[in-house]
């Protein structure tokens, strides 16, 4: 149980640089009305009321232990997707940024889908989703 605990803790440490770059961008969203909830260890900020969807680059997006999506229906039905990722940042750290960049980089030079394609998110869509590609 302690070793477990202390695997939790340093996994929030590590992340914690881009957990707070989440908060950051989630800040000046909560004060126009967003509203935040706390689900499986992470923080999520639903930017709209159930019934909305805006047209947006993403449904859901994740920041270390931060997961920001357009409503909370979304973020319900994309959370083992998500969370898949706030395990990817607990594994690589602030490193997960520079590593999903330029995964996506190395992909769009070789003509592949910069998205889709994207090892991090193969496997998001593989234990999140069950889909596999």
């Amino acid at each position: 149980m302690q070793a477990h605990r202390l695997r939790r803790t340093l996994g929030y440490l590590w992340a914690a640089p881009c957990s707070l770059l989440g908060l950051l961008l989630a800040l000046p969203l909560l004060l126009c009305g967003a509203r935040a909830g706390r689900q499986q260890g992470a923080l999520e900020i639903a930017l709209w009321p159930d019934d909305k969807v805006r047209r947006l680059p993403f449904a859901a997006i994740t920041f270390g232990h931060v997961i920001i999506g357009q409503n909370r229906q979304l973020l319900a039905r994309l959370r083992a997707h998500e969370q898949v990722h706030v395990r990817q940042y607990q594994r690589w750290g602030v490193l997960f940024l520079l590593a999903y960049s330029a995964a996506s980089l190395w992909l769009w030079l070789r003509g592949k889908r910069p998205y889709r394609d994207n090892p991090f998110e193969v496997e998001a869509r593989r234990l999140g989703d069950g889909q596999q590609d």
